[in-house]
């Protein structure tokens, strides 16, 4: 491992993706999206995941040349065809055109179908966020937990992200999956060959397991219990069931190149806090941020990614050996 800036990193990952034949503007979204969530501490979402999606691309799960559409099909409403290829451009054509629309109507949503893996969510919200903006982001993924009682996977784990902006200071981005830890964890335990906590997962038998492996190969285990499971039918319906995306259980597996497209969905939402709450709204966020920050060993949901981000921009992050002949 060696250390490199925020920039070479980027400029590494996107020109190792575009020797294997991916667009210009897809690399620079994955590459983006990666380096970013390596950035602020969520490797599982980092660095990590560029083998699997190079050898996705090369089976032809991934299209490398994919081009996102985007149809306003309703006043406050965009339809985004992925086109079976990275998610991230598919996201970042509803950050571009959201704005605009949830500022005219109030609200903005994006339904996004034929997609994929789309990595760190709190860092899609997030960017609305810093145009003055609240966002929701709902994400469907391959299936992963099964229904509270049951014994085979129906949901994904399904990742929910909210961010909201502040008068002062980052935004509040709340980012979370409904397991009780994000899948690409284990997924990183399994690359580093070390065991993962007993109480994440269990195995195809249904029985607790610390073996990542095994893990990957059965049941993950939802935050909150019953809740949980019900929180991941709710995703699973607003990511997938209303966006015309492939339900969980018959997407194909973002972790490796078996199989077709997963065609999994995303739903995006951006409120325009000014005209749902009028020009005071932000400065009434603030009273109850402030709030919380008042309260000794208090903080704000993503502060701690903050400070990670932070010293990754003093001190750049680890680059692994593969990506050094890509730096220029």
């Amino acid at each position: 491992m060696t250390k490199a800036s925020i920039t070479q990193a980027q400029a590494a990952v996107a020109a190792a993706l575009r020797d294997e034949g991916i667009a210009e503007p897809s690399a620079r979204a994955v590459a983006r999206a990666l380096v970013g969530a390596e950035a602020d501490g969520l490797k599982g979402h980092g660095l990590s995941r560029l083998p699997s999606y190079l050898s996705q691309v090369r089976s032809g799960k991934i299209d490398p040349v994919a081009v996102p559409v985007a149809k306003r099909v309703a006043p406050a409403v965009l339809r985004i065809d992925a086109a079976h290829g990275f998610a991230y451009p598919a996201l970042d054509l509803a950050v571009e055109q959201l704005p605009a629309i949830a500022r005219e109507m109030g609200i903005a949503a994006a339904s996004i179908h034929r997609s994929h893996h789309c990595g760190a969510v709190g860092l899609v919200v997030e960017r609305l966020a810093e145009q003055g903006l609240a966002a929701l982001l709902f994400a469907n993924t391959p299936a992963a937990i099964a229904p509270w009682g049951g014994t085979a996977a129906l949901f994904g784990t399904n990742p929910i992200a909210f961010a909201c902006p502040r008068p002062q200071g980052a935004p509040i981005v709340i980012d979370m999956s409904l397991s009780k830890v994000a899948r690409g964890n284990i997924m990183a335990a399994k690359q580093k060959g070390t065991p993962i906590p007993e109480g994440w997962a269990l195995d195809a038998e249904g029985r607790p397991t610390t073996d990542p492996v095994a893990a990957l190969a059965g049941t993950m285990l939802p935050l909150g219990d019953a809740k949980g499971t019900a929180l991941a039918l709710m995703v699973e319906l607003l990511a997938a069931g209303l966006t015309g995306a492939q339900y969980a259980a018959d997407a194909s597996s973002f972790l490796d190149d078996q199989g077709g497209p997963p065609a999994t969905g995303q739903l995006l939402i951006a409120l325009d806090p000014r005209i749902l709450g009028g020009p005071g709204t932000l400065s009434h966020v603030e009273h109850l941020a402030a709030a919380i920050e008042a309260q000794q060993n208090a903080r704000i949901p993503g502060s701690r990614r903050i400070a990670q981000r932070q010293k990754a921009v003093t001190e750049g992050i680890d680059l692994p050996e593969a990506l050094l002949s890509h730096i220029a």
